[in-house]
């Protein structure tokens, strides 16, 4: 007796320092990489329609970032903490959380291996990584950023609360903002700064002793015509000089100097700075970008099929987000379409059928353009508006401004992270009353 227990209790030790040592192979039903909007959103659809304990989350951040809310923060609107939540409450309940990053995806044996060397198999695998931040890419900007109050961006956390305070010391000079050459996330974001800074300026007597730059490495303002078209008024009547296909290359806080690369010429440029406003490259996460697996195209880009969100190589991988090779916009209304597609194509793949998802490119960009006002922008694959309400939305609305600053963070903690989005409906039902203003 004493033998069997001694034994037993052997056995639980191995397993259990195995298992703290990351050996252990668990398996899972379904497995989502990543716990941002995108993987919250699908996983807490997946386990009601799945059932509890089918499910598992994997995702290091303690913290969950509504991180549409930035621009406001930089703004000064919003505060940072108004923008996050704990990942544990944010996550269905049902979910088995793995607070690690992935490491490394085997597709051809369904296993994802987590950083601690721990292996999760599954039936089916959702990635919803988003996109990497790439600050390193730039010459001295990660020094600038850490060390320059007058450099700030509003995509990362440790510096989007830098943005309210450089606009606050601005006192004149050149102000630039920047658009990286490669997708980020919310193309319109670095412009809704700039709109916001342009009027706190305004307001305080700064802006007749400035020059804003907005110097962009697009050859558009905005990619939708009927969008854009707007946004240059706007540009110009706030007098604004914008710089087309000009790359950020080099910051140097010391003396106070931006280079950019012109795309178009084989030369670059020099501008001092008296504030900078600049957006990093951004890229699929390095664990995709590497990958040697057949997950991803030529681009490190998870490859899905853009109407279904299924894997175009591997039928029980799903993709939704910032990672995947989906030709639209890089933002959460984008997810907010994605997800529901996603679960239909996943369960119509358990059932053993073909999936007839046909997503449209839906996405949405709220462009802030100052403290009140507000032109929400939403178009498909084509770049053509797939306008929620009966009115004109390339105009500047206060009714806008308010349902990006109080109506969509409501609409996100409460429906959208919980997987019960109704999409552009719910706008148009809480927006009803103030269409016109």
């Amino acid at each position: 007796m004493a033998f069997r227990t001694g034994r037993v209790l052997l056995i639980k030790f191995v397993r259990n320092y195995s298992s703290a040592r990351g050996n252990d192979t668990i398996h899972h039903k379904v497995v989502v990489a990543g716990g941002g909007t995108g993987g919250c959103s699908v996983s807490a659809r997946a386990c009601r329609t799945l059932g509890p304990g089918t499910v598992a989350v994997i995702e290091p951040s303690e913290k969950h970032y509504y991180q549409s809310m930035w621009t406001l923060v930089g703004g000064g609107i919003k505060t940072m903490d108004q923008s996050e939540i704990k990942t544990a409450e944010v996550l269905p309940k049902p979910c088995k959380l793995y607070k690690n990053r992935v490491s490394e995806f085997q597709p051809d044996r369904n296993m994802v291996v987590l950083d601690n060397g721990q292996k999760l198999t599954y039936d089916y695998l959702v990635v919803a990584l988003g996109l990497q931040i790439n600050p390193d890419k730039v010459d001295g900007l990660v020094d600038a950023l850490e060390n320059d109050p007058a450099v700030c961006c509003n995509y990362m956390k440790d510096t989007v609360i830098k943005t309210y305070p450089a606009i606050q010391n601005f006192k004149g000079g050149n102000a630039i903002f920047t658009v990286p050459n490669t997708p980020i996330k919310c193309g319109g974001a670095p412009q809704k700064i700039m709109y916001l800074a342009d009027e706190y300026w305004r307001n305080h007597g700064v802006r007749d002793k400035s020059q804003i730059l907005f110097n962009t490495s697009l050859d558009v303002i905005f990619g939708v015509p009927k969008y854009a078209t707007r946004l240059s008024e706007i540009v110009k009547r706030k007098d604004i000089q914008v710089n087309f296909r000009r790359n950020l290359t080099s910051v140097d806080h010391v003396k106070k100097l931006a280079t950019f690369k012109q795309l178009d010429h084989d030369n670059e440029e020099t501008y001092n700075y008296d504030f900078l406003h600049a957006v990093p490259p951004m890229s699929a996460p390095d664990v995709l970008k590497n990958s040697t697996s057949s997950i991803v195209d030529e681009g490190g880009w998870l490859d899905v099929n853009k109407l279904t969100m299924q894997h175009k190589n591997f039928s029980n991988i799903f993709g939704l987000g910032d990672c995947t090779n989906v030709p639209t916009s890089k933002t959460a209304a984008a997810v907010a379409s994605q997800n529901k597609i996603l679960l239909n194509s996943l369960c119509q793949v358990m059932d053993g059928k073909i999936p007839d998802g046909k997503y449209d490119g839906y996405t949405a960009c709220p462009l802030v353009t100052g403290y009140s006002s507000c032109i929400l922008a939403e178009f498909d694959f084509d770049g053509k508006p797939m306008e929620t309400f009966p009115i004109d939305q390339s105009k500047e609305r206060r009714s806008m401004f308010y349902m990006k600053k109080d109506v969509m963070p409501q609409i996100y903690w409460k429906l959208f992270v919980k997987g019960k989005w109704g999409g552009p409906k719910e706008l148009r039902k809480a927006m009803c009353p103030w269409l016109s203003k």
